[in-house]
C-alpha cells in the first residue's frame, strides 16, 4: 500500500537542563520514551536535532559581565572604543553591551540604521525619503538623529534602544558617544580602535577598518574565546551566538559540539540498530515578513552535525515535470512517469530547468530552521526535535 505521509517533525519533551546534566543520555531516552509513546519507529536517515541552549547549559558555558569587561579592556585597551553595527537586542545584546562599557573609558557607539542587521528598524525607511536622508553617505549624530526622527520605540518590544543603549553604557561608568552610520570607516575619526558587532558582515567590516588606517579591530567572535577568571568562552565564535542569562551573565554558544552528536548518534545506533543523523541547532534561516526581523542572530544554523547532514538538496520540481515534461499524461501515468524520472535524475542539478525554484540551500540550514520553528523560543518544552523521512521523495 502507497504511503501517504512525508515528512513528519516531533518535538520531543525533555527534563529541564543543568549544568554537569549527560546531555546525550538524557537525548537517547527522551527520544526512546516518546518513540514507545507514540508508536513510531526509527529508521536510517531519521534526523534528531538539539537546540544548542541545552548544549551550553549541560556544559555549564557561561561567562559574568566582569569577564567580559577584562578580556575587552585586555585587548583593545581601555580608553575611546568604537563599538558599531550591533544589533538591537535586549537578549543578544545588552548583557554584553554592559560588559563592553565596563572595559572602556569611552564608547563611541555607531548604529546602522533604518535597522540593524537582522532586520529590527530604529527608523521606518519610508522617513528617510521624506526627510532626504541617504543611509549610504549620511552620517548622524545623536542630536541629528532625534531632530529628524524624534523617538522611535521597537514595534515589538516598546524598546527605545538608542537611549536603552546609551544608558547601559553610563551605568557601567563609560561616557558615551552616539551616532548613526553605514559605512564602518565613519568611526575612524571618532576613535582608531573598534570593536566591530556584526555578525554576518562581521569579516568584511574588520577588512575595511584595517585597510582604512584603524590601529586594533576585534569582533564579537574575538571576544572571550579563552576562559577569562574562570569563564566559559569559545573559541570559534566568542561572543557571538550569546544570551542573556540574568542581567550579569550571558550564555555562550555551546563548545566542542561535535563530539556531541557523535556520541548521540553512536548511542542511539547502539540501542536502535539505526543510524540517526544528529545535529545541534540555533537561530533557523529566515525572515518575518511582517516586522522584516531575519530571525539568524547566531552566527551559524547549526554549529556541529553528523556526516550524513552534509550537502544540499538535490530535487526537482514536480509542477515543473508535470506542466512541461509530461503534460501530455493525467492520472497513473502521470504519477509513474514522474516517479521513473526521479528515479533517474541526475546526481547534480544544478542549473538544470527541472530543478529551478527548488532553493538549494545547506541541508543544515533547512532542517535547522524546521527545527527552530518547531521548538520555538517560549515555553514549549522541547528542546529536541525528531524528524523523519525528510529525504523521502515522491517516487519512494
Amino acid at each position: 500500500m502507497e504511503r501517504k505521509v512525508g515528512t513528519v517533525v516531533r518535538g520531543i519533551r525533555a527534563p529541564i537542563i543543568r549544568e554537569g546534566d549527560d546531555l546525550a543520555r538524557i537525548v537517547v531516552d527522551s527520544v526512546l520514551e516518546a518513540q514507545q509513546q507514540e508508536g513510531f519507529v526509527p529508521q536510517d536517515r531519521d534526523v534528531v536535532a538539539v537546540t544548542e541552549a541545552v548544549v551550553a547549559r549541560a556544559q555549564g558555558n557561561y561567562a559574568g559581565v566582569d569577564a567580559i569587561a577584562a578580556d575587552v579592556r585586555e585587548k583593545l585597551g581601555g580608553g575611546a572604543v568604537g563599538v558599531i553595527f550591533p544589533i538591537l537586542s535586549r537578549n543578544r545584546f545588552a548583557v554584553c553591551l554592559r560588559g563592553i562599557a565596563r572595559g572602556l573609558d569611552k564608547v563611541v557607539l555607531m548604529l546602522s540604521y533604518p535597522s540593524d542587521e537582522v532586520g529590527n528598524h530604529l527608523i521606518d525607511p519610508d522617513l528617510l525619503d521624506e526627510k532626504g536622508v541617504d543611509p549610504y553617505n549620511d552620517v548622524l549624530t545623536e542630536q541629528r538623529y532625534r531632530e529628524l526622527f524624534g523617538v522611535n520605540p521597537h514595534p515589538f518590544t516598546g524598546v527605545d534602544y538608542v537611549e536603552y543603549y546609551k544608558s547601559l553604557i553610563e551605568e557601567a561608568g563609560a561616557e558615551v558617544e552616539i551616532i548613526f552610520a553605514n559605512d564602518c570607516r565613519a568611526i575612524l575619526p571618532h576613535t582608531k580602535k573598534v570593536l566591530c558587532c556584526d555578525i554576518h558582515t562581521r569579516e568584511r567590516t574588520k577588512r575595511r577598518l584595517r585597510k582604512a588606517g584603524a590601529e586594533a579591530v576585534f569582533g564579537l567572535d574575538d571576544i572571550l574565546t579563552a576562559p577569562v577568571k574562570g569563564s566559559g568562552c569559545n573559541e570559534k565564535y566568542g561572543l557571538l551566538g550569546s544570551n542573556k542569562a540574568t542581567e550579569e551573565t550571558v550564555k555562550l554558544f555551546p563548545r566542542d559540539c561535535q563530539d556531541f552528536v557523535q556520541d548521540v548518534q553512536r548511542r542511539l545506533r547502539e540501542r536502535t540498530g539505526k543510524t540517526v543523523e544528529v545535529m545541534v541547532y540555533g537561530d533557523g534561516a529566515f525572515k518575518d515578513p511582517v516586522g522584516k526581523i531575519w530571525e539568524l542572530a547566531d552566527p551559524v544554523v547549526s554549529p556541529a552535525y553528523t556526516s550524513g547532514l552534509e550537502g544540499t538538496p538535490n530535487e526537482v520540481k514536480l509542477k515543473y515535470l508535470a506542466d512541461n515534461n509530461f503534460a501530455h499524461l493525467s492520472g497513473d501515468a502521470l504519477k509513474e512517469a514522474v516517479s521513473e524520472y526521479i528515479r533517474q535524475k541526475d546526481d547534480n542539478l544544478v542549473g538544470k530547468m527541472e530543478s529551478q525554484g527548488t532553493t538549494p540551500r545547506r541541508l543544515t540550514d533547512l532542517i535547522g530552521s524546521l527545527c527552530d520553528l518547531t521548538s520555538g523560543s517560549g515555553d514549549k518544552g522541547t528542546p529536541i526535535v525528531y524528524i523523519q523521512n525528510y529525504f523521502d521523495n515522491y517516487a519512494k
